[in-house]
């Protein structure tokens, strides 16, 4: 596993394990920002009403994830005193993730910029399902490596 400093443009890195994005992390979520539409939170009028069956994820909760797993593909540093997210140029959300699927991040180093605090970052990156091998969603993340 490399650390951020040894990636080059074009690398690909694939998180190792499937995460369950279950309804307890859809709740708490929904905690957090807010948003309790029924979509996220009602399992019964979701069997009646939804055209998935099921409550899904917010979107915004996979895109979340997104650190976690990043986190996951790359190995610590003495030399990066910090990873800071610098934003997204682009996100979009193409299937969503029911409650009790497994998602798992794939990333290709697009782009790698020196900064005066580090080094940027331009990642693409995508969610897959497991349940079906879809992107949940795609985009390109940055994030800024500050350097020791």
């Amino acid at each position: 596993m490399k650390t951020l400093i040894e990636l080059s443009a074009g690398d690909i890195l694939t998180q190792p394990a499937w995460l369950e994005v279950t309804q307890d992390m859809i709740n708490q979520f929904a905690e957090a920002t807010g948003d309790y539409q029924w979509i996220h939170l009602d399992q019964a009028r979701c069997q009646k009403e939804s055209p998935f069956g099921t409550t899904i994820a917010h979107g915004f909760l996979s895109a979340s994830l997104m650190p976690k797993a990043f986190g996951e593909v790359i190995a610590s540093s003495e030399k990066i005193a910090s990873t800071i997210n610098y934003g997204i140029d682009r996100l979009r959300f193409l299937e969503p993730v029911k409650s009790g699927d497994a998602i798992k991040y794939s990333f290709s180093v697009a782009e790698i910029t020196d900064k005066p605090q580090g080094k940027l970052y331009k990642v693409d990156g995508s969610c897959i399902l497991k349940s079906s091998g879809k992107p949940a969603l795609v985009g390109t993340f940055l994030m800024l490596a500050v350097i020791q």
